[in-house]
């Protein structure tokens, strides 16, 4: 951690700012300025881009960031997974060669773990890699690839030891997802996005150095990218907005923005759009139903709740403490929340609410949160994968039992078409 004060930080963040700030540079080369200064992501390490400051002297950074208007480094889609497993788990050749080009925004990255035929137990994954002469060859599925469509690298959890239990005979690696024998199919939702993907592997290679951590070593890697995609999911996150401003750099921002955040567009709906049940109800004479009032009090509670334990998790992140299974409360709580502002909606539109295009309430959005919530529930884990890790890891609770962690994969019964 930093031992220069906050007052210091802003200072040298504003002048800094001040001094080199320029609305006509190029996205990527006004980036790469803030990458060599530092202040683009001074959280990170001093050795890998950063100042080595501590969550809240990044935050110090940020407002100095909005006040002058400035454009940060970039931050949309999974690179932030990518740059944090990294960094945790990463090798200095991994680092040397990602690191950059994800805050300059120039790679694009996607996230290989849900496979069809494990569902939410991600250790019970069968896309296998395979050491042949010194590469490995990777044959499998994957699904609910988000983004995966316009990725040039992927997180892969793949199983590298068919006779040891599950959990350790899992690897992670790094992958070109534009080599031969990757193949990235569309998957088309209900709600009539197509946000995911799902990715089939034959054949495709990894060179030996883009293996991450120890061989084996591949659940507790894809643990670290989970918990920090669990607390990117506790309802304080952040998205990236373009600039109403003029300047080559807010065009390009602007730009790519429209294009990493194109399959993330239903997400607000997906997590309830609390923020229109007031409004809502005021249009349609419902503030006045008891009913409806008492459960719009009931979500409201649990939306003020959930942000608290947001913030008190962000408190704990910005003091040092490391990412934890705690993140799995904010996640489940986003769920819960979704789930009643759901609820909410449909008592308030009722029948209306199923209806979609240009006459339906909206326009067609209360349809969309109504076909989109249930993947809150789902995505970086379900709600009963939460449960699990809360009552086991948090509260220490006894472990159900299990028969399958002990014996060799190859003998756990799977699901399979004979």
């Amino acid at each position: 951690m930093s031992e220069m004060t906050d007052d210091t930080i802003r200072a040298e963040a504003r002048a800094w700012l001040e001094e080199n700030w320029n609305t006509d540079l190029g996205l990527v080369e006004w980036r790469g300025k803030l990458i060599e200064s530092g202040w683009g992501a001074p959280t990170w390490p001093t050795a890998w881009y950063g100042k080595g400051f501590s969550d809240a002297q990044g935050r110090i950074v940020e407002e100095e960031f909005e006040r002058i208007g400035a454009v940060s480094v970039a931050r949309t889609g999974i690179r932030n997974l990518a740059a944090a497993t990294i960094l945790a788990h990463g090798t200095n050749l991994h680092k040397e060669k990602f690191l950059r080009r994800i805050l300059t925004g120039e790679d694009t990255w996607c996230q290989l773990f849900s496979e069809p035929g494990s569902g939410s137990d991600l250790a019970g994954a069968t896309t296998r890699a395979d050491k042949k002469g010194n590469k490995w060859i990777v044959n499998g599925q994957k699904v609910w690839t988000t983004s995966a469509h316009h990725a040039q690298y992927g997180l892969l959890l793949a199983r590298t030891d068919w006779d040891l239990p599950k959990h350790k005979g899992l690897s992670y690696f790094i992958i070109d997802i534009e080599q031969p024998g990757v193949e990235v199919v569309p998957l088309r939702q209900m709600n009539g996005h197509a946000s995911f993907n799902q990715v089939f592997f034959t054949d495709a290679e990894i060179e030996p150095e883009f293996q991450v951590s120890e061989l084996g070593d591949g659940w507790s890697v894809a643990t670290t990218t989970l918990m920090h995609e669990r607390r990117g999911a506790d309802g304080l996150r952040r998205w990236q907005k373009a600039s109403d401003r003029t300047g080559r750099c807010y065009t390009e921002e602007a730009e790519e923005i429209a294009h990493q955040l194109e399959p993330y567009k239903w997400y607000p709906q997906r997590a309830g759009r609390v923020d229109l049940v007031i409004d809502r109800a005021k249009e349609t004479g419902k503030n006045t139903d008891p009913s409806v009032r008492q459960e719009i009090a009931k979500l409201m509670i649990m939306a003020k709740s959930a942000e608290w334990t947001a913030r008190r998790a962000r408190a704990a992140q910005e003091q040092g403490q490391p990412q934890g299974p705690g993140g799995s409360i904010g996640k489940l709580t986003s769920s819960n929340v979704a789930k009643q502002a759901a609820h909410v909606h449909t008592m308030i539109t009722g029948a209306d609410a199923m209806l979609t295009g240009e006459d339906s309430p909206m326009e067609g959005v209360i349809a969309e949160i109504l076909v989109s919530f249930p993947a809150t529930s789902i995505a970086g884990g379900t709600d009963e994968i939460q449960r699990n890790i809360i009552s086991e890891r948090v509260l220490k609770m006894p472990k159900e039992p299990r028969t399958d962690t002990s014996m060799p994969f190859r003998e756990v019964p799977r699901n399979v078409v004979s």
